[in-house]
């Protein structure tokens, strides 16, 4: 399965903005989905994910309450909806993909099989 990140860009802070992961080449609906992203010198981090019937959602420290996760699978993709928007949010952001209809939200990089490539997150302040 192919992954296309879309939607970054430059936002003030506070402002808010929607990523979609859109699919290709697999039967999306079959495949947990989470997003990560990785700040210039830092590492990548988890930010949310979601299992491959919307059934379970997870965030990561830095995305609870102000980010949302979900999926239209008839449209093969996820979206991430970020409100109230830090600097500290900058960022590339990258979605990732793996078969699986498990329960569980998978939250370490090793368990993703596909990744996107990518799209930036800068907040302004």
């Amino acid at each position: 399965v192919q992954l296309q990140a879309s939607g970054g860009g430059l936002v003030q802070a506070g402002g808010s903005l929607r990523l979609s992961c859109t699919a290709s080449g697999g039967t999306f609906s079959r495949y947990a989905v989470g997003w990560f992203r990785q700040a210039p010198g830092e590492e990548r981090e988890f930010v949310a994910g979601i299992t491959w019937d919307g059934g379970s959602i997870g965030y990561g420290d830095s995305a609870k309450v102000r980010f949302t996760v979900s999926r239209d699978n008839s449209k093969d993709t996820v979206y991430l909806q970020m409100n109230s928007l830090k600097p500290e949010d900058t960022a590339v952001y990258y979605c990732a993909a793996r078969e699986s209809t498990s329960s569980l939200v998978l939250i370490r990089e090793p368990l993703y099989h596909y990744w996107g490539k990518g799209t930036l997150v800068t907040v302004s302040s």
